[in-house]
């Protein structure tokens, strides 16, 4: 089991930053690769990064390459993600995500979620 607090949000103006962070509980943070989904009102739940489980390896919705980065502290059992360059399109509800295999850009892949932290950009 693995319970996941995400911190870090709030309102900020474009072209501005925020860094997001996702603590875990357990012993076993790192045997999960994680991820940071994000739900705007009305539409579906997206991906946005990922990293591996040794923080080698990490992808990207094409919509955040290049502003975002996502990084992890296995030793603080803690995973953030660096926004840079925000824009009001990001403005969602942004939740981190644990998964032991499968997709890294599904969310039905994850097995874990926190309650999610709320990013407004505002224009």
């Amino acid at each position: 089991q693995v319970q996941l607090v995400e911190s870090g949000g709030g309102l900020v103006q474009a072209g501005g930053s925020l860094r997001l962070s996702c603590a875990a509980s357990g012993r076993t943070f790192s045997t999960y690769a994680m991820g940071w989904f994000r739900q705007a009102p009305g539409k579906e739940r997206e991906f946005v990064a990922a990293i591996s489980r040794s923080g080698g390896s990490t992808y990207y919705a094409d919509s955040v390459k290049g502003r975002f980065t996502i990084s992890r502290d296995n030793a603080n059992n803690t995973v953030y993600l660096q926004m840079n360059s925000l824009k009001p399109e990001d403005t969602a509800v942004y939740y981190c995500a644990a998964r032991r295999r499968g997709s890294y850009y599904s969310p039905s892949e994850y097995d874990y979620w926190g309650q999610g932290t709320q990013v407004t950009v505002s224009s």
